[in-house]
């Protein structure tokens, strides 16, 4: 289970998505979930889905990948479906014991899995595309205008990368030692729900033992590099929007619109 998980992971490449600007890329996926709750209705989750495994086509990152980063979510995708499905009141379609089932339960349960989906496709697409370096910068230059009012921007996109940059870490540290633990005779995978959580303890301590080892020597290996937060930083790569990230932005304001117009549409053709 431990190996689905790919939050925070970069996979290279040279797609029209991984060369946009990455301020661009963190504005459209903030927008792109906004409207994602907004287009509440058949046309606009299609119009949402269609346009997020269109932009995984464009990335050329493969389908599996996307299965992959949804395998975790799975119990709780089917557990918000099941209860829309049997708790939701409407026309009924059949009942047993106390649980009933009807068409608007049945029409809720899709819409939300559909929603769930698109919510975790596409804000995985921004950590796929985008190296922690340049969302780093990214994060620094859209927050710059509150360093007016003396908060620590770089600080705060620093710690905020750091942060996302060693999710990876910290899940294949945990796979180690939990294979460690069961080469030692451990029990981790069977047993009831309070055996479990003692079985875990030897898995934690270690764990929290390594991340903050490994944050000290972060912290050291900054600090030989005399680093001193944003004060007198120059950049490598300075971040400019290019006449693709024009066209993108308008492309990614048509779909937008479509599926905030989207309700209005499903009222005037008579769906949902």
């Amino acid at each position: 289970m431990l190996r689905d998980i790919t939050i925070g992971q970069h996979f290279p490449g040279n797609s029209v998505v991984h060369e946009m600007d990455p301020r661009l890329k963190i504005l459209t996926t903030i927008a792109y979930i906004v409207v994602l709750f907004i287009g509440t209705n058949p046309i606009g989750l299609v119009v949402s889905t269609a346009f997020v495994f269109l932009m995984y086509a464009i990335a050329r990152i493969p389908v599996k990948v996307i299965l992959k980063s949804l395998k975790p979510i799975l119990p709780i995708i089917i557990f918000t479906a099941v209860l829309n499905l049997f708790f939701v009141a409407g026309t009924p379609i059949f009942s047993w014991w106390i649980f009933t089932v009807t068409w608007e339960g049945v029409y809720y349960a899709v819409i939300m899995m559909v929603r769930i989906i698109c919510l975790i496709s596409g804000t995985s697409l921004l950590t796929y595309t985008t190296s922690p370096i340049v969302l780093t910068d990214a994060i620094e230059r859209l927050l710059s205008p509150f360093a007016k009012l003396r908060l620590p921007v770089h600080e705060l996109a620093m710690m905020m990368t750091i942060a996302l940059r060693f999710i990876p870490t910290l899940i294949e540290e945990t796979e180690k030692i939990m294979n460690a633990q069961k080469a030692r005779g451990a029990n981790l995978d069977s047993g009831k729900l309070t055996q479990r959580i003692k079985a875990l303890v030897p898995v934690l301590i270690p764990l929290f033992i390594s991340a903050f080892r490994r944050a000290d020597e972060l912290a050291m290996a900054m600090e030989c590099r005399c680093y001193h937060g944003g004060e007198g930083r120059t950049r490598l790569r300075q971040l400019r929007f290019h006449k693709n990230d024009v066209w993108a932005a308008l492309f990614c304001v048509l779909i937008f619109t479509v599926i905030g117009a989207s309700g209005w549409l499903c009222g005037l053709l008579g769906i949902g």
